[in-house]
């Protein structure tokens, strides 16, 4: 019997090892890890003076700062997130906020900021320069901007909040900790205790990804949450958007650009204007940018606009940026001291002529002359909306490439966004077909309305069309009004039809082996594009330009004011 006892002693003691074994792997497995996440890692911030930024309800790549005792978030930050119309002038070292009748300056590095004039000050420095990158201070922004934010320390990082909507919320019953993620193996963020509140924003089988009262973000098991609640969020009253009123018009405008060309050309007036029929709007080209101080070519005309407003039309002069050789458009806008003189120069020839309006047509914006392109309207809109003054901008029809011109932002600031709806096919493009087809002119309108009020909204049609002329690989072509297009058909007997596709009469003929074309622009396609300005019930048409129109097309524009 005894020499069993070692043996025996060894299996129980095997047995046991065992047990003690699985009994680890299953204590293991099961138990709670304690491991804590390191949150300066978990919210990437490696600097002191950075901060994580938690927006809604999700960490963003995007930080802010923690300078002076005070959060600060970058310009180009704070203008993708929170409110665009902050602009830095960095010739001039002013940050400018602009409202629909103010603007207000900042002299950056200081505390100080003005408004009409009137000095105000605030506890801190209201942006900070740090390189070539431009810090504003979010309490200063939130002075213009309905935004909340909350700082917490340790590491540092703010939970930013600019939408709001409803919120479920759970209590916890019991202590437990939010994890990294669902499981209980991940890392711990921090605890929670009993009785504390968390936002739910995702519940799964038996984990809920939650957000703490100081915005750690993470997972907590489903068990520990009771008292489930769904709250009506309420934002912030510190601040109210102003409203951008307009100065508009109650019917339907007809406008006709007038092509001067100089101080004589306003002796046109009567020779252009006679059978125009109800065309209430004329477009003198009377400004151009003639240096890049911000100066001004003027062919105004007093005696114009008294003969314009004896025939009941209002004058909308137009100012433009290339009949000026050697402007530089961008040196103009991105300084506000030439802005400003611009403005008040514009100003003051309205004042002083009685113009009714401001049609401005800047073409070939680059995209880095865009912002500062925006915030000249901005300015300029505050001028006008105080004068009574109208003012309307020419755009290309939307594309890739005219995203610069930001209509968004001239829907709200402007009283009318005119669509230049032709140069489909243009002078330069090298490629021969319509200037205006149907398509092209209802695609320009729908993509407008994606970003404009219809009620904003003017289309402008073309009263040329352009014979093109194939030779080999040689494109060339030249543009005729209505009645010229008309002797090119008769005395070369070209043969037309009606295309379908774009809603215009085509000709083409060969003479002397060279390909002549033309997408013949006339009452009938003329007719056609107002029925689709129609449909989308926009606020009226312009022309390019008089005197290149016949009376048809006038008694079509005439039909479609008054409809």
């Amino acid at each position: 019997m005894k020499k069993w006892v070692p043996a025996l002693i060894a299996v129980v003691l095997i047995v046991l090892v065992a047990g003690g074994t699985v009994a680890v792997k299953l204590y293991d497995k099961y138990s709670y890890s304690k491991e804590q996440q390191d949150l300066n890692e978990y919210y990437h911030v490696t600097e002191e003076d950075q901060l994580a930024i938690v927006l809604q309800n999700d960490l963003i790549e995007e930080q802010a700062k923690r300078m002076n005792g005070e959060c600060y978030m970058e310009l180009s930050l704070v203008q993708s997130l929170l409110n665009d119309k902050f602009y830095y002038d960095a010739h001039e070292g002013l940050l400018l906020y602009t409202t629909p009748t103010q603007i207000i300056r900042n002299e950056v590095g200081t505390a100080v900021y003005t408004i009409d004039g009137e000095q105000h000050e605030t506890e801190y420095p209201i942006t900070v320069l740090d390189g070539d990158a431009l810090y504003l201070a979010m309490d200063y922004v939130q002075m213009y901007t309905n935004y909340s934010y909350e700082y917490f320390e340790n590491p540092g990082r703010i939970q930013l909040r600019n939408q709001w909507g409803e919120r479920n919320s759970a209590t916890l019953k019991k202590k437990t900790n939010v994890r990294v993620k669902g499981g209980i193996k991940s890392p711990i963020l921090e605890p929670l205790a009993e009785g504390d509140s968390v936002i739910v924003i995702e519940e799964m089988e038996t984990w809920t990804k939650v957000k703490t009262s100081d915005a750690v973000i993470g997972y907590v098991e489903n068990k520990f949450l009771i008292n489930p609640v769904t709250e009506e969020e309420i934002a912030p009253s510190h601040y109210e958007e102003p409203e951008y009123t307009s100065v508009r018009r109650d019917h339907k405008i007809n406008l006709g650009w007038h092509d001067i060309k100089g101080l004589a050309g306003n002796g046109t007036f009567d020779e252009y204007v006679d059978g125009t029929g109800s065309m209430n709007v004329i477009s003198p080209t009377w400004f151009s940018l003639s240096d890049n101080d911000g100066s001004v070519l003027s062919y105004a005309s007093r005696d114009y606009v008294e003969k314009a407003h004896q025939r009941n039309m209002e004058v909308w002069a137009l100012i433009d940026n290339f009949n000026v050789k050697d402007i530089d458009t961008e040196e103009i806008l991105s300084y506000t001291s030439k802005r400003t003189a611009l403005i008040n120069t514009l100003m003051n020839y309205v004042n002083d002529y009685g113009i009714d309006g401001i049609n401005v047509d800047f073409e070939a914006i680059k995209v880095s002359t865009g912002p500062h392109f925006i915030q000249f309207l901005r300015e300029l809109s505050i001028a006008c909306r105080l004068n009574g003054t109208v003012l309307s901008v020419d755009n290309y029809v939307p594309g890739e490439t005219t995203a610069q011109y930001d209509r968004q932002a001239q829907g709200e600031i402007v009283d009318y966004v005119i669509i230049m709806g032709y140069d489909e096919h243009w002078g330069g493009g090298g490629v021969a077909g319509s200037v205006a087809s149907i398509g092209f002119v209802e695609e320009g309108i729908v993509n407008t309305l994606n970003e404009v009020p219809a009620e904003k909204i003017i289309n402008a049609i073309p009263f040329y069309t352009r014979v093109w002329k194939t030779s080999g690989d040689e494109v060339t072509s030249r543009a005729l009004g209505m009645e010229a297009t008309r002797e090119f058909i008769e005395k070369y007997s070209v043969p037309v039809v009606w295309d379908e596709e774009t809603c215009q009469n085509y000709g083409e003929i060969e003479l002397n082996d060279v390909l002549h074309q033309v997408w013949i622009e006339d009452e009938k396609s003329i007719e056609t594009k107002l029925t689709i300005m129609k449909k989308y019930n926009i606020a009226g048409v312009a022309a390019w330009k008089l005197g290149l129109q016949d009376s048809s097309v006038s008694k079509l524009l005439d039909a479609y004011v008054q409809s």
